[in-house]
């Protein structure tokens, strides 16, 4: 193996990563001081972000190692475990937060709508600027990221409207509610993310990936007549894998099994297949599996 360099990818989530990290700072101090728990849930939010990005970009600096004798797939899956470990921090964080906002609602107390205005301002111009550092990014980490931060500044934009509101109006509970529909907006994504996390290390099938058309497309190279073990997953939920086993209709057959590999190969690329492991075998072997639910 060999070290690469910094790449842009790795730079711009280091960026984003201490602008977020910073603010999150400033969002709790500023939360407490304007007495806010609808800023203090998104402080709670970023913070959320912040072990998110800081995994992000350690994995993503990380993923450009590849492969090596401990993990010869690679360090992939270590962002799913970061995902995960990301998503229960949220969580942890979410309920934290609705145990302190709810009783808000029976007494609510007016916060400095001033100074939440400045915050929300500075919310949409500091995740704005990340937004921007990583919308451009060729990596799905990177997009994923920049996706993230824009859910920032649209919440941003929700809790400047509402301090606009009670700027004018005496609708000290507006705070509270605004609080625990950012949390609520939270804790969808989190079991969103938590479900897709999961069924990628349970080894489920991925989801853009049709089993069914996958068959149909194999069963029409010319020289296969059936299919069977064929299984696939997911490393990362980007990078999918196949195994499987083509029944080939004669002997003949094997002097194209280049041929035909590559062929099934070209469909397994089509079908957002990135790593495939291909055997052939003829109709009147006999196969035996040690899997009962093949």
């Amino acid at each position: 193996m060999h070290d690469h360099p910094p790449h842009d990818d790795v730079q711009n989530i280091k960026t984003a990563f201490f602008l977020n990290l910073a603010f999150t700072i400033i969002e709790f101090i500023g939360g407490y001081y304007v007495n806010s728990v609808a800023i203090i849930s998104d402080a709670i939010h970023d913070l959320g972000d912040s072990i998110s990005l800081l995994s992000s970009w350690y994995f993503q600096k990380l993923s450009h190692k590849g492969r090596t004798k401990r993990y010869s797939y690679g360090y992939k899956r270590f962002s799913v475990l970061s995902a995960i470990i990301n998503s229960t921090v949220l969580l942890i964080g979410s309920v934290f937060i609705l145990s302190k906002t709810i009783p808000r609602l029976l007494h609510p107390e007016q916060p400095d709508t001033t100074g939440m205005i400045w915050l929300a301002v500075l919310g949409v111009l500091v995740n704005g600027a990340a937004v921007v550092k990583t919308r451009k990014g060729k990596s799905m980490n990177e997009r994923v990221v920049s996706l993230h931060l824009m859910e920032d500044v649209l919440g941003w934009i929700a809790v400047l409207i509402g301090s606009l509101v009670m700027t004018f109006f005496d609708v000290p509970i507006l705070d509270p509610i605004l609080s625990i529909l950012i949390t609520a907006y939270i804790l969808i994504n989190v079991f969103k993310n938590l479900n897709a996390s999961f069924k990628i290390i349970l080894q489920g099938t991925p989801s853009n990936v049709n089993v069914d058309e996958l068959k149909t497309k194999l069963l029409d190279i010319p020289e296969v007549t059936d299919i069977h073990d064929l299984h696939t997953w997911s490393m990362d939920g980007e990078y999918h894998i196949v195994t499987l086993h083509l029944v080939l209709a004669e002997e003949d057959s094997f002097v194209r099994r280049k041929e035909i590999k590559q062929h099934a190969r070209q469909i397994l690329e089509e079908q957002t297949i990135h790593h495939a492991t291909i055997e052939l075998e003829l109709a009147n072997e006999c196969y035996t599996t040690i899997d009962p639910h093949r």
